[in-house]
């Protein structure tokens, strides 16, 4: 029966995916004056490729892709909430930012669109991989320096359907935090910054259940911004000590920690394991083999070592991905039990 519909995207595939442009922008005019910087890449820069994966879903209110080819972002920062408008053209980047963390964003940017990211350090081992390389040139591993603005939304998405967890992020975002600087934060669809940790330590039980988020999930959130600042702290360290920082925490495994790393230090070797439909991708991509298993797909993935979260983002990107055989996990809304 799965044959007769269109296969829709899993959650794996959205990850490794390009941030769609919409018809209209959806951004007002230039209310104030923004901070500047200019950047030049020192290679092909993809902007969609390179900061889709910060998008939790199309209604994102922290991240919005305009017409002009513009990428929006409004983030908490270590200097307080910013806004960040991002284009490139001519081989140069434009970067314009807004609020109290504006001078963060800044200083950021480079790193941001992939600058400490070496894809000459990459090499394809298999056909469809380097296939796939050769058609996005522009993909860069994103280092955002932030934790706990990947951490939250990861653990919205443990073991629920994307819809529910991008859902939830939406709902909870938009009600509990603050509007964005500058004109992101204005109009009919304004941009919101995620909320403050002690503002998630303070939000009701009813207003997580209303937003459908289980007990586990909402406990492992609580615990977590409780010690933000020493999570904030391992943006410094290496990606495994960092992740073994973000396992202290009850709730946070590997398949979490390899999700925030992969963002906030942009990690070119921190595959997902644990995950429902990466390895059968990997696995019928390599090898023809949609069963395949964690084991399998890290033995598959090890002609990579030092590049594995890259190969299978190229995997996910090359949209070799065997046809779905049952049906699709049914959403539960706890909010409406």
């Amino acid at each position: 029966m799965a044959g007769r519909f269109p296969q829709r995207p899993t959650r794996t595939t959205v990850r490794g995916g390009h941030a769609a442009v919409p018809g209209a922008t959806g951004i007002p005019r230039q209310t104030a004056p923004a901070r500047i910087r200019r950047w030049v890449p020192d290679g092909p820069l993809d902007l969609g490729l390179t900061l889709g994966p910060l998008r939790r879903g199309p209604a994102d209110p922290t991240f919005r892709a305009t017409a002009d080819g513009s990428v929006w972002r409004a983030c908490r920062t270590p200097a307080g909430p910013g806004t960040l408008r991002v284009r490139a053209y001519g081989g140069e980047v434009l970067g314009e930012a807004w609020g109290p963390g504006a001078e963060w964003l800044l200083e950021q940017l480079p790193e941001l669109l992939g600058a400490a990211d070496d894809p000459g350090a990459f090499v394809p081992r298999h056909r469809v991989v380097a296939l796939a390389r050769h058609r996005r040139p522009g993909l860069r591993l994103t280092r955002t320096g932030l934790m706990l603005e990947s951490l939250i939304p990861s653990v919205l998405e443990q073991k629920v359907t994307t819809d529910e967890a991008y859902r939830a992020w939406r709902l909870l975002v938009r009600r509990f935090g603050e509007p964005a600087p500058g004109p992101a934060g204005l109009g009919e669809r304004p941009m919101s910054v995620m909320p403050a940790p002690r503002t998630w330590a303070l939000i009701p039980s009813w207003e997580w259940h209303r937003a459908g988020v289980d007990d586990k999930r909402a406990s492992t959130i609580l615990r977590a911004v409780r010690v933000a600042a020493r999570l904030e702290q391992a943006v410094g360290m290496p990606p495994d000590q960092a992740r073994a920082r973000l396992e202290v925490v009850p709730g946070v495994g590997p398949w979490t920690s390899a999700e925030v790393v992969q963002r906030s230090h942009g990690a070119a070797d921190e595959v997902t394991v644990g995950d429902l439909h990466l390895p059968g991708i990997v696995g019928w991509a390599l090898a023809g083999d949609r069963d395949a298993d964690d084991t399998e797909m890290l033995r598959l993935l090890q002609p990579y070592t030092g590049q594995r979260h890259r190969a299978a983002r190229l995997i996910l990107l090359s949209g070799h991905i065997p046809a779905r055989r049952k049906p699709k996990m049914p959403w539960v809304d706890i909010g409406l039990l």
